[in-house]
């Protein structure tokens, strides 16, 4: 599974999580810092990205035009970076059966 975090999430969680999802990147890194939600879909539809964020406002656009790109969102509180990481971790099995189903827009991880 490749993911694509938000620019609301930390750069720093990119070597945390490669180990365990080895095609992660950050928006920065793939150029994409200064974009809009909507071509941050654009680029993980046609990269084959999944995106990870905090943010309700890919909550809303998954909502209303569905998959691909499918979303993680992340509803937990502010917390250190190997915690955000530790949650998509342990919970690696999860996402990825949940998200094997291509008409899964939106997964939430409490």
């Amino acid at each position: 599974m490749k993911l694509l975090l938000d620019e609301n999430l930390s750069r720093r969680l990119v070597p945390l999580l490669l180990p365990h999802y080895p095609e992660t990147t950050h928006v920065c890194f793939a150029g994409l810092e200064r974009a809009t939600d909507v071509e941050i879909r654009v680029f993980a539809a046609h990269q084959g990205y999944v995106i990870v964020t905090r943010d309700s406002d890919f909550n809303d656009l998954a909502v209303l035009r569905g998959a691909p790109p499918q979303v993680i969102r992340l509803r937990i509180a502010n917390c250190r970076n190997d915690h955000m990481a530790r949650l998509l971790i342990d919970r690696q099995d999860e996402l990825r059966r949940r998200l094997e189903d291509p008409a899964i827009a939106l997964v939430e991880l409490t």
